[in-house]
């Protein structure tokens, strides 16, 4: 089993600046982590890959069990004084970033709530800030920005998608993986958000076995 650290998220208060969003370091705690990282698969190609596409150990499929899960649904709803009873959600594993990422940018409007789970290791190139993500004061400057989080040690990030959520990161180009769970606005939307990752993981698959 996994554990998560449900009680942090539960104490933790949502900052209001640069927009609503809630940072809670260790949500995976060290020895759930560490089982984790021993089950992803490993992925070398950018891309959002919904589970059911990847060949998933034991603790990566319980990890996203619970975060699909009623209780984080219930916490998050709380926090920001949402109403997300019977939102569909859309969850996607990603594994590697590369140049063509971290553009500054707000996520689809078809996403209620954003929810990032990274699960990396501590690294020199994070330590230098590339690939950490930057909650931006607006949408022109990657450098004006009010919190910026390293994607590592079980760390949650979570933020309603508001018209001010720009974010984006510094270049990185290699292994960053991150869970990506969305409360969506509408089944229909939610469907097609969902096929058109599995389209695209489906012509990953097929470029990287040949």
């Amino acid at each position: 089993m996994i554990d998560l650290d449900y009680q942090k998220l539960a104490e933790t208060p949502a900052a209001v600046e640069p927009f609503p969003h809630i940072v809670v370091p260790g949500f995976v705690p060290p020895d759930s982590l560490r089982a984790v990282l021993a089950d992803l698969p490993r992925l070398n190609r950018r891309g959002s890959f919904p589970p059911d596409s990847l060949r998933l150990g034991a603790a990566v499929r319980n990890l996203v069990s619970e975060m699909e899960g009623d209780l984080l649904r219930g916490l998050i709803a709380a926090c920001f004084d949402l109403n997300l009873a019977g939102a569909p959600t859309m969850l996607t594993l990603r594994g590697w970033t590369s140049e063509r990422d971290g553009r500054i940018h707000r996520d689809s409007t078809a996403k209620r709530v954003t929810v990032l789970l990274y699960l990396n290791p501590e690294t020199e190139a994070f330590g230098r800030q590339e690939g950490c993500l930057r909650l931006l004061r607006g949408p022109n400057d990657l450098e004006d920005y009010a919190i910026e989080v390293p994607p590592v040690n079980g760390t949650l990030l979570v933020f309603p998608n508001v018209a001010t959520a720009w974010h984006g990161h510094r270049r990185f180009v290699g292994q960053r993986y991150s869970i990506q769970l969305n409360y969506m606005t509408t089944d229909d939307k939610a469907r097609s958000e969902l096929r058109r990752h599995r389209w695209s993981a489906f012509v990953k698959r097929l470029t990287m076995a040949v």
